[in-house]
């Protein structure tokens, strides 16, 4: 019997196999940048296992739309913070906001590139940027650099490993999917807690 995973794995295996997988696969890295919660790897690495010969190109599908997603996030964290100044400044906060903007300028690009790489929910930092009204530019950079480094190195792996890794992940997805459920957990309430 399969779990929840295993499922999972198999049916985004079906996906992966349309024909019009890489437009769902940009999609889901677009909305996963500025607010889904399901990160696009799901999708890139069963896609990269299915057909090795276009994980570059997909790859680069992935990292160009959630590049895209982290602008709209960017946009959404610039805009929604003129509505919540008002309200800093009148809870006595703005002496805190001025230092974390002033933060998250100077260490900013390095942040978001991090964070781009990372298995931190991306979104939370492409808001903040636009909130910190961290220079776009940089914001791109560092967003094409860590996403991309991310999403080729997935893509490539899988690509290179490709049979030799599929009954491998198809033995351990459920073990992987619950420890990323679990990791995610212990990040939530984390942060949570600061």
């Amino acid at each position: 019997m399969k779990g929840l995973f295993g499922r999972l794995y198999d049916m985004v295996l079906g996906w992966a196999a349309h024909r019009r997988a890489p437009w769902l696969l940009g999609l889901l890295s677009f909305a996963e940048s500025s607010f889904f919660p399901i990160p696009p790897d799901v999708m890139l690495a069963p896609m990269a296992l299915a057909r090795p010969q276009k994980a570059w190109l997909l790859a680069t599908i992935t990292t160009l739309t959630s590049v895209a997603g982290g602008l709209f996030g960017y946009l959404l964290g610039y805009f929604a913070l003129e509505l919540v100044l008002p309200l800093l400044e009148r809870l006595g906060y703005m002496e805190h906001y001025h230092l974390a903007r002033a933060w998250f300028e100077r260490r900013g690009f390095w942040i978001v590139l991090i964070a781009g790489f990372s298995p931190i929910p991306y979104k939370l930092f492409t808001i903040a940027a636009g909130a910190a009204a961290l220079n776009p530019l940089l914001f791109v950079i560092a967003s094409l650099i860590g996403r991309g480094g991310r999403f080729y190195l997935v893509a490539g792996l899988l690509a290179w490993g490709g049979p030799r890794l599929e009954p491998w992940l198809r033995t351990y997805i459920e073990r992987i999917g619950w420890a990323t459920v679990a990791l995610l957990a212990v990040g939530i309430a984390i942060a949570g807690v600061r």
